[in-house]
C-alpha cells in the first residue's frame, strides 16, 4: 500500500519547491518504491493540451501559496476577492444581492433580474467554501448559478472555525433549511456547495436524515472532504493550486480547527461513515489536480453503493475548485452542468419524508 509520495514535478511552469526563478527539470522520469510502499517519484508534467488556452494561461501564471498569513488577514483578503469577483461577474451574470437573517443565521439572497413563474417556488441553498475559516465562495458560487438557472439562491453565511468548530456550521445550515421548509416543499429545494461548502452539504444531508426531516430534491457536492480521520492520496500530490509551490505532507500540517473535539469518525463530520441510503440525487464535481479528488470520488462510490442516483464529473488538468475562476471555458461548462442537473430534479415529488 502506498503510504506517502515524494514528488518532483513541473506542471505549470513552476518547479515544485520554487515560486519563481528558472524551471528545474529532472533529466528523466524516475520511480523508486521503498519496502514499506513509499513511492519516490520524479516526473515532468507539461501543461495539458486537452484544456482550453485560457485555462493553460491561467495555470502557467499560477505560483505557490506562500507563507500562511494570520487568520484575520486571510479573512479580509477572502472578503476582498469576493467583492472584486462580484464586480467582475456583474457584466456576465447580472444578479442582485440583499442580506438578511433567516432562523437567526445571516444569509445573502441572490436573485436574477427576472424569475420565470415556474421557478418562483424554487430555492437553491448555497453553502460556501473557505476551509470553514473564511468565506471564499458566497459570491462566486451563488451568482453564476442564480443567473443561469433564473432561480433565487440563498447563501448561508454560517459560523466559522476556530471560534465556532463543528457542528456550528451544520447547525446553521439545518436551521436555514428548516425555515425554508415553512415556505417551500422539500422537492423545490436544492443544497449545493464547493470545497468546505461541499463537505458541509454532505454533513447537512446526513444530519437532516438523522432528524427525519424531508430531504431536498438534489445535492451538489463539488470537491468535498468526506473523511477527517484519514488523508486521501490526492492530498499527497497537490495543494489547493494543484502542483505549484512547496508543500508539507498533510500529516505534517497544523491541526484542522474545524472538527474541534469531535470524534473524527463521527458520521456527520465524516459522511463516509454514515448510512447514505435514501440520499437525494447528487452531482459530484472534481478535477484531476484537485487535492480533494480522492475524498470526492470515495463519497461518490459510497453513494452509488447505497443505491443513490449519483453522477460524477471529473475535469481534466485543473486544480481545486477551478470553477470559481468564472471566466474559464471549463468553469462555464461546469456551471452549466450544475444547473442542468438541478433542473432535472427540482420540483419533482420526493415523498418529502423518505429518508430511509
Amino acid at each position: 500500500m502506498i503510504r506517502a509520495l515524494v514528488l518532483f514535478l513541473v506542471g505549470t511552469g513552476v518547479a515544485l519547491g520554487q515560486t519563481q526563478g528558472p524551471v528545474q527539470r529532472p533529466s528523466e522520469d524516475v520511480t523508486r518504491i521503498d519496502p514499506d510502499g513509499t513511492a519516490h517519484i520524479s516526473r515532468v508534467v507539461p501543461l495539458p493540451p486537452t484544456i482550453s488556452p485560457e485555462a493553460q494561461a491561467w495555470l502557467a501564471g499560477m505560483r505557490g501559496e506562500g507563507t500562511e498569513k494570520p487568520l484575520a488577514e486571510r479573512r479580509a483578503e477572502a472578503a476582498d476577492r469576493q467583492a472584486q469577483a462580484a464586480a467582475r461577474m456583474s457584466k456576465v451574470y447580472p444578479t442582485e444581492t440583499r442580506f438578511e437573517t433567516r432562523a437567526g443565521v445571516p444569509v445573502g439572497i441572490v436573485t436574477p433580474p427576472s424569475i420565470p413563474e415556474a421557478h418562483r417556488s424554487r430555492v437553491y441553498l448555497n453553502l460556501h467554501g473557505g476551509g470553514f475559516i473564511n468565506d471564499a465562495g458566497s459570491v462566486t458560487e451563488s451568482v453564476p448559478i442564480a443567473s443561469l438557472s433564473q432561480t433565487m439562491v440563498i447563501a448561508v453565511l454560517y459560523r466559522l472555525a476556530p471560534e465556532h468548530p463543528f457542528p456550528a456550521a451544520v447547525d446553521d445550515a439545518v436551521a436555514v433549511y428548516r425555515q425554508l421548509l415553512t415556505q417551500h416543499r422539500a422537492a423545490d429545494i436544492v443544497i449545493y456547495g464547493t470545497s468546505a461548502g461541499a463537505t458541509l452539504v454532505s454533513e447537512t444531508a446526513v444530519r437532516l436524515k438523522q432528524l427525519q426531516l424531508p430531504l431536498p430534491a438534489a445535492l451538489g457536492i463539488f470537491s468535498c472532504r468526506c473523511d477527517y480521520s484519514r488523508f486521501g492520496e490526492s492530498e499527497e500530490l497537490y495543494n489547493s493550486r494543484g502542483f505549484p509551490g512547496r508543500r508539507a505532507p498533510p500529516s505534517a500540517a497544523p491541526p484542522d480547527p474545524y472538527p474541534g473535539k469531535t470524534d473524527l469518525r463521527d458520521p456527520v463530520l465524516s459522511p463516509i461513515f454514515a448510512d447514505c441510503h435514501g440520499m437525494p440525487p447528487t452531482l459530484f464535481v472534481t478535477s484531476t489536480r484537485d487535492l480533494l479528488l480522492s475524498n470526492t470520488v470515495m463519497l461518490h462510490r459510497a453513494f452509488l453503493e447505497a443505491g443513490v442516483g449519483a453522477q460524477l464529473v471529473v475535469f481534466e488538468g485543473l486544480p481545486h475548485a477551478f470553477w470559481n475562476e468564472f471566466s474559464l471555458p471549463e468553469s462555464r461548462e461546469a456551471h452549466r452542468l450544475m444547473v442542468r442537473f438541478f433542473e432535472e430534479h427540482v420540483g419533482k415529488p420526493t415523498g418529502d419524508l423518505k429518508t430511509d
